[in-house]
């Protein structure tokens, strides 16, 4: 997740422990959407869409608190 700001992912896992929580939540959400697309778990449409607006949502939050680190951090 993320990718293009490597750096900053690692420093803010390890100095903010709600970034550290939805970096982590937002992983388990990725393997398991995988697993199911992938036909080795099963749901239904309706609860693996709902997992994918949760890691979206995780995304977005991760993403912001990035922002606001770069912005506190020129």
């Amino acid at each position: 997740m993320l990718h293009e700001y490597r750096d900053i992912v690692s420093k803010l896992k390890t100095q903010n422990a709600h970034f550290a929580k939805i970096f982590e939540r937002h992983n388990e959400l990725d393997k398991l959407i995988t697993e199911v697309e992938e036909g080795r778990e099963h749901m239904s449409e309706f609860e693996l869409e709902k997992l994918k607006k949760e890691k979206l949502l995780l995304k977005d939050e991760a993403y912001a608190m990035i922002l606001e680190y770069k912005k506190n951090h020129k």
